[in-house]
């Protein structure tokens, strides 16, 4: 019963935050739920890793474990996050009180409905949960209360729910076969995968495009990313980690979820349909990546190229599975400390133009090595986590027979490659005067304590796989590969 306990964590830090004290209150409560939900969430893979499952609600609440790797990685950039915001948000609130106990607790209610989605069996609760992930982050997306914000925020709100509403008819239909085929059977993810097959394949083919477009726009896939890279850039620093690092790839868990359901459809393509969207996200975010003038904006695509990588790999089989999820977890972990470096760097410049950003190395040494080092991460060069995941992705499109497709993915990533570190050479080592040092340009001890942190398990994971991620690793891919 201790996995009921996980989303009520940060619910009740919410709670907490609506007492009128001040905000070291809400900080301290915010930051103490994410670190027990992270014991929570490693109690509950060290469970799953032996058992393959935690049912403590039968046909409710439960996680296997897909949904344990999606949860660790949301425990884990949660305490990140409350970290990074004990300072970053004291700062950028300017010493308005009322205003930072609103930000924690928007941001406890947004980790409660991403801890959701993962846990809930039912796929009418989980699109509800994913729903509340967008309409509880959008007052995050416009914290700063700027033009540019509140637009980000009103384009997010309107793409996003179009799509939802897109994928809620998808998930209909699929229970609407469901009831055709089996009517006293719960309306389960477990449910949908066993009766698949006797269902109509018309009715699931047209729920496999409903859904795939609907939660596509949620995840950002070509041509539905548009609100993302304006949502990434507006939102405060230690948000965007959350949205680029956690948020798409929990919608995206939704989509693998129903894996096995698609691949109950008799000679239907799912493979190439996910390669065809991923291939396109990839191509065309590498491509924007070359003229981004924007360094948070440039993060935010590099989160389309790699939500393109996963659904890419998916699509290669259950080796590619193993590799796509090794990736939605590096990309998750690296892309979080992009987003604490680049906020460090918004700290010093107050300016997210990367022209206005140079000699970085020289007005804040510790700031340009972790850009430096998260930038190389994301681009996916040793010894980093990332890089062990692209390479397993490649090699498992070659054991599938798909060499064309691993070459165009190659010359994607490679160029993805270039404008990242073109982007961020030039900030940090580009020619021109460091701002002036002065106590503002001095960054909040939270902010380097979590940065250093988050450095960790991204160097930590391109140098060794733990058993149990393993573990997890493989029973995820086996259950949703053909």
């Amino acid at each position: 019963m201790i996995l009921v306990l996980l989303p009520l964590l940060p619910l009740a830090a919410a709670l907490v935050t609506l007492v009128p004290a001040k905000p070291t209150l809400a900080r301290v409560a915010t930051l103490v739920a994410a670190l027990l939900a992270l014991a929570i969430a490693l109690r509950t893979a060290q469970g799953v890793g032996i058992s393959g499952a935690w049912m403590p609600l039968p046909n409710w609440v439960g996680a296997d474990a897909l949904s344990t790797l999606l949860l660790l990685l949301q425990a884990v950039l949660a305490v990140t996050a409350a970290l990074y915001s004990w300072g970053y948000i004291a700062r950028e609130a300017g010493g308005d009180e009322r205003r930072e106990r609103r930000y924690y607790l928007d941001l406890n209610l947004f980790v409660t409905s991403l801890f959701l989605v993962p846990l809930l069996l039912q796929p009418a609760l989980t699109w509800v949960a994913v729903e509340l992930t967008t309409l509880l982050s959008v007052f995050l997306v416009g914290f700063n209360r700027t033009a540019e914000g509140l637009e980000a925020a009103w384009k997010y709100a309107i793409l996003t729910i179009m799509g939802a509403t897109v994928a809620v008819l998808g998930i209909l239909l699929l229970l609407y076969g469901l009831h055709g085929v089996s009517p006293a059977a719960p309306e389960t993810w477990a449910s949908l995968v066993a009766e698949a097959a006797k269902m109509s394949p018309n009715v699931l083919r047209l729920a496999f495009v409903l859904v795939l477009v609907g939660f596509g726009t949620k995840v950002g896939l070509f041509p539905l990313h548009t609100w993302l890279p304006d949502a990434h850039s507006q939102a405060p620093s230690p948000v965007c980690a959350l949205l680029s690092g956690v948020e798409v790839s929990t919608v995206l868990y939704v989509i693998l979820r129903l894996m096995p359901v698609w691949y109950a459809i008799p000679h239907f393509p799912v493979g190439d349909w996910l390669i065809a969207f991923g291939l396109m996200s990839v191509g065309a975010a590498a491509f924007l990546l070359l003229q981004v003038h924007d360094f948070k904006r440039m993060l935010a695509y590099s989160t389309v190229e790699h939500m393109g990588i996963i659904v890419t790999a998916v699509g290669f089989g259950q080796a590619g599975s193993y590799a796509g999820l090794y990736q939605m977890i590096t990309h998750g972990l690296a892309k979080s400390l992009a987003f604490y470096a680049a906020g460090a760097v918004l700290l010093i410049y107050r300016s997210r133009n990367i022209a206005d950003v140079r000699g970085l190395m020289r007005a804040s040494p510790f700031t340009a090595a972790m850009l430096l080092a998260a930038a190389l991460a994301i681009a996916g060069v040793p010894p980093f986590a990332v890089f062990l995941s692209e390479f397993s992705v490649l090699r498992s499109g070659f054991l599938a027979g798909d060499g064309w497709i691993v070459g165009l993915l190659a010359l994607f990533i490679a160029v993805a490659f270039i404008g990242v570190m073109m982007q961020v050479g030039r900030m940090v080592f580009g020619d021109g005067a460091p701002p002036e040092t002065s106590e503002p340009h001095r960054l909040p001890g939270s902010v380097v304590l979590a940065i250093s942190l988050s450095i960790l398990p991204v160097l930590g994971l391109g140098l060794y796989t733990p058993p149990l991620l393993h573990r997890l690793l493989t029973l995820a891919s086996l259950a949703i590969a053909r």
